[in-house]
């Protein structure tokens, strides 16, 4: 039953299934072919996948994305980063890269970040002369970088699903999302001086104090969502909760930038991607279920088992597994369906569950910038106007950067887990 379940969900793929649909039809006709269960189980396992405490901050987190991008918050971080680096050569390709980190520190959406940034700096970028397909490529990087900088998404999931603290997921992803950051504006610099691409404007810190001080309000978000979550106050599902009304207050009261109608929007916006996210976990944990039955966790057990008495070597095979994986699978799905294959073996492994997380969600990362399932890639290019096949050459060089910080934290563990540590999580 297990290769009719995977044999079907990749001809569902092929065929242009939407996601979700596949791995739900894969599943009902394995349901069917089993025989002996009756149809009300899927409904019943789907229920039971996506009824979950952490996983109600997903809708939150959403919102909170859809509502910096209309309410004036998003355009004072682009401001701040602006005034502060885009001076320097290629100044606004790092702008859009600095201005997504700082976005991810508020969204934990990789999607949401690219909309909400690229929507300013890509069109920005162009109008300056920098190609359309660089513009493109560089902000689905940055965009990237929203899953491994917290609050996260993906590791809210992660920890609901293992039981691993989400707080020490969250801490952990700071340093390799700070090195991420630092690698794309790297090959960015590069990139732009071989163009000559140059700074906008001279430096002033005077600007810098004025823009500092537009966006300080906006600035102190992720300090208030996850400082709150270290120091006891709320849960990382709660902090969605406060992150939506900090950034209600701000938008509404305080900058005055949304209307009604705009908030409605936001609103409606956040609604169809929870919609779309659910849909996969619920799917995706039928199909996981499925597996199971078809025994094809313990086949893959049986053929990686060996590995795991040499930590280093199993993690350097499952790194290759999940980049590969990573092309063709969404990264919630992914997260479901493997996790309980995979988990297992993390442990007889002797790994650290939150070192294996932040190395999960960090492969799956480089899964958003891979047709065909890159879905950083497809947002960035309908914003930017440009073919999958441009932004797919123009994306290779990010690509080689995050692998590359992908294999430093796979081989160093202190760089994830230092802060855990210090913290005591």
């Amino acid at each position: 039953m297990g290769l009719f379940l995977l044999g079907s969900f990749l001809l569902f793929l092929a065929a242009g299934v939407p996601f979700a649909f596949a791995l739900g039809l894969s599943s009902l006709g394995a349901l069917l072919l089993q025989g002996d269960l009756p149809l009300m189980v899927m409904v019943q396992r789907m229920v039971v996948g996506a009824d979950s405490f952490p996983l109600m901050a997903v809708p939150f987190f959403m919102l909170v994305g859809t509502i910096m991008s209309r309410g004036g918050i998003s355009r004072r971080l682009v401001e701040f980063a602006n005034t502060l680096i885009g001076s320097l050569h290629g100044g606004l390709s790092l702008v859009a890269v600095f201005t997504s980190m700082l976005f991810a520190g508020i969204s934990g959406s990789a999607p949401a970040d690219t909309a909400a940034v690229g929507s300013i700096m890509i069109p920005s970028m162009k109008r300056h002369g920098y190609r359309a397909d660089f513009a493109a490529a560089l902000q689905a990087s940055g965009g990237s970088i929203g899953v491994i900088i917290p609050p996260s998404i993906p590791m809210v999931v992660f920890g609901a699903l293992t039981a691993t603290s989400i707080g020490g997921l969250f801490v952990g992803g700071y340093i390799p999302g700070l090195l991420a950051g630092l690698a794309l504006m790297g090959v960015a610099t590069v990139i732009s001086r071989r163009r000559g691409y140059r700074g906008e404007g001279a430096f002033s810190v005077r600007r810098v104090w004025q823009s500092f001080h537009r966006a300080l309000l906006a600035l102190l978000a992720p300090g208030i969502i996850v400082g709150g979550i270290l120091g006891g106050i709320f849960t990382p599902t709660e902090s969605g909760v406060v992150g939506v009304a900090y950034v209600l207050l701000l938008s509404l009261v305080i900058y005055r930038e949304m209307s009604p109608g705009e908030l409605y929007r936001a609103l409606l916006e956040a609604a169809e991607l929870t919609a779309m996210v659910l849909l996969i976990v619920a799917t995706a944990s039928i199909f996981s279920w499925m597996l199971a039955i078809g025994r094809v966790p313990q086949a893959v057990g049986e053929v990686l088992g060996g590995l795991t008495r040499q930590p280093w070597l199993f993690l350097l095979v499952l790194n290759l597994f999940l980049l590969f994986m990573g092309c063709f699978m969404d990264m919630l799905s992914g997260m479901i369906i493997l996790l309980p294959i995979l988990m297992p073996l993390v442990q007889q492994a002797g790994i650290d569950p939150i070192h294996f997380g932040v190395v999960f969600v960090f492969n799956l990362a480089v899964g958003m910038l891979t047709p065909p399932f890159g879905v950083c890639l497809f947002v960035a290019m309908a914003i930017a106007r440009v073919s999958l096949e441009e932004i797919g050459r123009a994306v290779l060089p990010f690509l080689v950067a995050m692998i590359a910080i992908l294999v430093l934290i796979m081989s160093v563990p202190e760089v994830v887990l230092f802060l855990p540590r210090l913290l005591r999580l």
